[in-house]
């Protein structure tokens, strides 16, 4: 079964300076994405009930993450604030360093998220410049997640960014086959 888990959007408003932001998209910032990054092992873990507080290595289960990974996390928190309004912006869930640093060493390839970055405000930039600088790029603004934790939180990810130059986020289409 395909699971598409890309955020459906209208165009960007007309007039809109466009920089690769939008939508469901990487963070590659001033790398290239690697092709075979397109297929991916992938796993998503539950982190709903994570709130008031940074996500982080208690909530997962590390072992289950092996080099190469597509290590996704759902939140809810698309589906339950909606995409682009300021609380999603600007108040999303975020992982904690510690947890951002395990997965690293984990070798793993991509980092998604059901929401909008991996840390917050300051902290956004220099985390996806450094996850990028590490081979490890986050795909931002995934939907859907919770129909593949129904299914046993495992898939193969199929993921096709759009091949820009010249800017940091790249637009793309995920699909989890489970």
């Amino acid at each position: 079964m395909k699971i598409d888990i890309t955020l459906k959007l209208a165009p960007p408003a007309p007039g809109s300076t466009f920089h690769g932001h939008y939508g469901t998209h990487f963070d590659v910032m001033d790398k290239e994405f690697p092709l075979e990054y397109t297929e991916r092992e992938g796993i998503v873990f539950d982190v709903s009930k994570v709130r008031d507080r940074d996500i982080g290595t208690a909530d997962i289960d590390l072992d289950k993450v092996q080099p190469g990974m597509f290590v996704a996390f759902c939140s809810g928190f698309v589906e339950e604030e909606g995409y682009g309004t300021p609380k999603y912006e600007h108040e999303h869930p975020e992982l904690s360093v510690k947890l951002i640093e395990a997965l690293l060493d984990k070798q793993i390839s991509i980092i998604g998220l059901d929401f909008a970055g991996v840390r917050r405000g300051a902290e956004h930039t220099p985390m996806d410049q450094y996850c990028a600088d590490r081979g490890v790029f986050i795909v931002e603004n995934l939907c859907g997640l919770r129909k593949i934790l129904d299914r046993g939180g495992r898939f193969a990810a199929k993921t096709y960014p759009i091949h820009f130059s010249e800017i940091t986020g790249l637009p793309c289409r995920v699909i989890a086959e489970v």
